[in-house]
């Protein structure tokens, strides 16, 4: 693994680094407090486009660690400025949930099932065989296709749950048309969160739980990355894949006297 270089800001998923569960994880409070005494420039990033950077600033709250709004960066804000940059004042039929359609309302855009520009897939709990036959309708008839996340599952209470990543699969198998994911492992998400921080990538690290997301991700976006051992990828299986982070640590708590 590369020399350790002192960050100037950082960047920190959120389920599986601060919180699982709603419940704060080990030293996640504590980290987040000193980059705030010491005004580092942070942001917390998740590809849950379910709530929006609000309802997630109080949902953290909750478990004990205080993060304005305006640090939170999601899949579904990302994927709006995405939007906004391409097609400005366009409009989409959002598959999705808050998180999504109020991101999309905040960029002028308009949300119709009427001869769309966009068909944008987000996550939610309660997908509908209307709402996504009506999606694969307008794909089918030219609406560019756009996702969230390509994640394929996620946590639930009983077991692991579809996420966007399968239900946008759905929807390419019966109209053969790929979305455009912007949401981790695509750089632009992270990219996107270091121009509002004003930070560059060469002075900022990123930690993350997922191998195959948040550290290929920060490596690919040319950051220094931390694998915390508190989320998804187990230590043992680190040395499964071809790249490496450039620090592994149990909690992010290691981490808190590097500010």
């Amino acid at each position: 693994m590369s020399e350790w270089r002192q960050p100037a800001a950082w960047l920190s998923d959120m389920d599986g680094v601060l919180v699982h569960e709603q419940h704060a994880l080990e030293g996640a409070a504590k980290f987040l407090a000193r980059l705030t005494e010491r005004d580092v420039p942070f942001m917390v990033f998740t590809n849950n486009s379910i709530f929006t950077r609000r309802d997630l600033s109080a949902r953290l709250q909750r478990s004990g660690i205080e993060v304005p709004a305006d640090r939170i960066w999601t899949s579904a804000v990302a994927t709006a400025e995405f939007l906004d940059d391409q097609a400005p004042d366009a409009s989409a039929f959002a598959v999705g949930e808050a998180g999504l359609t109020t991101a999309l309302h905040e960029i002028g855009y308009v949300l119709t099932d009427t001869n769309p520009d966009y068909v944008v897939l987000g996550e939610t709990r309660t997908y509908s065989f209307e709402a996504i036959t009506t999606a694969i309708r307008l794909v089918d008839h030219g609406a560019r296709f756009i996702a969230t996340n390509p994640d394929p599952s996620g946590p639930g209470p009983d077991g692991i749950i579809p996420a966007t990543g399968s239900v946008a699969a759905l929807i390419t198998k019966a109209t053969g048309v790929e979305p455009y994911f912007v949401g981790k492992p695509n750089t632009l998400m992270m990219r996107a969160a270091l121009n509002r921080l004003g930070a560059h990538s060469e002075t900022t690290a990123i930690i993350g739980d997922r191998m195959d997301t948040d550290i290929i991700c920060g490596l690919e976006a040319g950051m220094q990355t931390v694998l915390v051992l508190t989320g998804s990828t187990k230590r043992q299986e680190v040395d499964r894949f071809p790249f490496r982070p450039t620090r592994i640590e149990e909690s992010v708590e290691a981490l808190v006297d590097e500010v």
